[in-house]
């Protein structure tokens, strides 16, 4: 079957809370099973939230708020996911969830990977955390830049301005991605002229890989909502920056067509939108860049698939 129903989760987190987030992932997939979703693709670190004080506060202030940060992030080697796991069989929803990882000491920014029929499928870690990122987590390596088989198609996916690093791009379009989730947070809600184009950046990146991908791209983002900016302040006090709003989350297409307008704004809702594998086929006729137009015997791309750390 070449069409398949497909949807963004445009939903913020409950901010610096594990458990309340988990819940409400979980209300997501069964409303998107209810809705007829096959695939539900949530923003980055939805559990237990983007921590945004990383660019508000001073980085000697921000041990304490560190500590809670790290309990509350998700430990894949236990049963947290189990609920998420469960409601995604019981909705026969695929899911690609944005969360916190702690391994250990150490923390990474990570994608998993569910099953329609709620089995744990695999993760992938940021290869590369942006700016103050760097403070809280760890780099990921090339053992979990994979494309995965789920029944809607083969699924991958990257994280934010991890889409700046083209290689990284091009190793998932070399496995034949099919559909592509784009896990970002939002920074156009900041009171910063800097981030005024930020939606628009966002934007160029994610049409861009559907068109030299020849994939769909599900761009999935979190607004700010007031108890996020409060979450953060009753830790860290007062601050000037982060205000509420922001999201952008949308469907592209192969061609770069938009399946799904996109949705900005602090209304939460999933975008859902039919897709047809098929259109991809029609693409990759003009250009498939990782078949006829790839051009191998001059350009090449290997990637160390090695596991450094579990």
């Amino acid at each position: 079957m070449a069409k398949h129903v497909v949807a963004a989760a445009h939903a913020s987190s409950v901010m610096l809370d594990k458990r309340a987030s988990l819940a409400k992932a979980c209300d997501l997939v069964r409303e998107a099973g209810r809705s007829g979703v096959e695939l539900l693709c949530f923003p980055e670190t939805f559990v237990p939230g983007f921590p945004y004080w990383i660019n508000l506060y001073a980085p000697a202030d921000q041990h304490g708020i560190y500590v809670g940060y790290a309990d509350q992030s998700v430990d894949l080697s236990g049963d947290e996911l189990k609920p998420l796991c469960e409601a995604a069989s019981e909705a026969g929803v695929a899911v690609v969830l944005g969360l916190s990882e702690r391994a250990g000491g150490t923390m990474y920014n990570t994608q998993a990977f569910i099953g329609q029929d709620g089995e744990f499928l695999g993760k992938h870690r940021k290869l590369q955390p942006t700016y103050a990122e760097r403070m809280i987590w760890s780099q990921g390596d090339g053992a979990t830049l994979k494309v995965h088989d789920m029944a809607v198609g083969r699924v991958g996916a990257l994280i934010c301005y991890e889409h700046m690093l083209n290689l990284a791009r091009q190793a998932l379009i070399d496995q034949d991605v099919q559909i592509h989730c784009a896990s970002w947070p939002t920074f156009a809600s900041n009171r910063d002229a800097r981030n005024a184009i930020y939606d628009m950046r966002v934007e160029a990146l994610m049409r861009s890989h559907a068109i030299t991908g020849q994939c769909f791209v599900i761009v999935a983002q979190n607004p700010v909502t007031q108890q996020n900016v409060e979450a953060i302040e009753a830790a860290m006090g007062p601050q000037s920056v982060l205000g509420i709003g922001g999201g952008w989350s949308a469907i592209i297409g192969p061609t770069g067509e938009y399946v799904a307008e996109p949705h900005t704004g602090l209304e939460e809702k999933l975008l859902i939108a039919e897709i047809d594998l098929e259109a991809i086929r029609r693409a990759k006729v003009l250009a498939d860049t990782a078949g006829h137009y790839s051009r191998p015997e001059v350009l090449s791309l290997t990637v160390d698939e090695r596991q450094f750390r579990k």
